[in-house]
């Protein structure tokens, strides 16, 4: 049989809690293959523009450690306020960044955004001030916003949910792998302290952005676009890629007008957006926490600079196996709360380790891998888990950008959790830490029993809208009686 045939004439049937079409699909080597294509056509180059966007928002921990508070001559707070002034413009403008990107071709709005935060970095490196320095932290924020939320909206629509938690993983752990190659990067350029007159800092920021500005001109060839605007997949292959996501979340919705202002009030009429962004804004406080203190925390173990910075790759590392293993098994039991809850079980054991043990640095330092691997495992779950319960382009457009700006609010919070005068316990830090992933448990719980109880409902034919005209799909979303939300 000819193999567009095979894939892309998929039967319309009626979209149910069922996945034996499915199955069917994950069986057909035809199928498969076709799913492999897209995953390179969309995973390696949205987890390099996410590695080097974490780089270059948390670089500034790197230089940190070479010398930038003393030659900018920061005191107290200040270098705690550089970092709070990133998230300022970051909250502000994620719901807007992707209704901008509904407008846009993903492909042009993301690699400009990453050619723009990238020319930010550069400039950060030759700043001579404090005021220079929260010039350039505000605008990296601003110019990072529409990638996050953005990627996993772009993720959201062309994936099942079953499917999806080890796709959104490896996206998002990206992340680790900016620390480890963040945490090499840093001691490699460490080594450059006074070339052509400029500190190892500064050197930090310069490369590091000249490397994020070449991502962006590859992306900007090699970003994918909607499902329906590609040019990589033919007509058939469209329709393979519509069908089996028609049955797993209904019409997408993408025919549909721009998302309006009255569209967002959703956010507080539906129990599940404030609660999906509370689970995430738990774990971001811990996130961050590390990602901007680790080395600092590190070298209060009375180790040198670039001792301190090698000492983060493990860490990350380990991360990065464990968080892909946690979602490799929850897209196997289709199946995210539990996971959840135990990868905080994991932070909290680490935190608790970091607050009690001061005396035994292996003690500390297995801390630090617990309490790193726990979050960054535990986080793309909680951003899967929301987002892909949502259908439609405009409920998801709208959930991805609330719950990533809500979230990231903790990011304020983490700025100012470990202050240089509580070094080298930080029992204050690693206490709020350890108090927001309880939150996330508790978030997660009322989460969970909520939706559960929904399914129960439209089982029963109690709850959910019934749609009879087909068109009104797109628009109905999750809500519709024939959705069924994974727990």
């Amino acid at each position: 049989m000819d193999e567009k045939a095979q894939v892309g004439n998929p039967v319309d049937v009626e979209r149910d809690s069922s996945n034996g079409s499915d199955q069917q699909n994950s069986q057909n080597p035809n199928a498969r293959r076709l799913l492999t294509k897209i995953d390179f056509r969309i995973l390696p180059i949205l987890s390099l523009t996410y590695l080097v966007a974490f780089l270059d928002r948390v670089n500034i921990g790197n230089a940190a450690v070479f010398g930038l508070p003393t030659e900018l001559g920061l005191k107290g707070t200040q270098y705690n306020v550089a970092l709070t002034i990133f998230f300022v413009p970051y909250i502000l403008f994620e719901i807007p960044s992707n209704v901008v990107l509904k407008k846009i071709k993903p492909h042009r709005f993301l690699s400009v955004c990453v050619f723009m935060f990238g020319f930010t970095t550069i400039m950060q490196g030759f700043v001579t001030s404090y005021s220079g320095l929260l010039t350039t932290r505000f605008f990296l924020g601003l110019f990072e916003t529409g990638l996050f939320p953005g990627c996993f909206y772009l993720l959201s629509m062309w994936y099942k949910r079953e499917e999806s938690q080890k796709r959104f993983s490896f996206f998002f752990i990206s992340t680790t792998l900016a620390g480890a190659f963040g945490g090499l990067l840093a001691s490699a350029i460490g080594k450059m302290d006074g070339y052509h007159g400029k500190l190892a800092w500064r050197w930090i920021f310069i490369l590091e952005g000249a490397l994020t500005c070449a991502v962006s001109i590859l992306g900007y060839f090699t970003i994918p676009d909607f499902p329906e605007d590609v040019k990589w997949l033919t007509a058939e292959e469209k329709e393979w890629v519509r069908a089996r996501l028609y049955r797993d979340v209904g019409k997408s919705g993408r025919e549909l007008p721009s998302v309006k202002f009255s569209d967002l009030k959703v956010i507080f009429t539906d129990y599940k957006y404030p609660l999906g962004a509370l689970m995430y804004f738990g774990f971001i406080v811990p996130a961050y926490g590390y990602s901007y203190f680790a080395p600092t925390i590190i070298r209060g173990w009375h180790y040198s600079p670039i001792q301190s910075q090698l000492r983060t790759v493990p860490v990350a590392i380990v991360a990065y196996v464990f968080a892909m293993i946690v979602a490799i098994a929850s897209d196997h039991w289709r199946h995210r709360y539990l996971f959840i809850v135990g990868s905080s079980l994991v932070t909290i054991a680490g935190f608790i380790i970091l607050m009690t043990t001061h005396d035994n640095l292996h003690a500390q330092y297995g801390g630090l891998f617990l309490s790193y691997s726990g979050a960054f495992a535990a986080m793309p779950v909680v951003v899967c888990y929301f987002q892909t319960n949502l259908a439609g382009h405009t409920r998801r457009s709208i959930g991805s950008g609330f719950q990533i700006a809500f979230g990231n609010i903790g990011g304020i919070i983490a700025t100012f959790a470990f202050l240089s005068k509580e070094a080298p316990y930080y029992t204050k830090g690693y206490s709020i830490c350890l108090a927001f992933t309880v939150l996330t448990i508790i978030t997660s719980t009322m989460y969970v029993l909520g939706i559960r109880r929904e399914n129960q409902l439209r089982e029963q034919g109690k709850a959910g809208v019934v749609v009879d005209d087909p068109e009104q799909e797109g628009e109905v979303g999750d809500r519709s009686r024939a959705f069924r939300y994974i727990l």
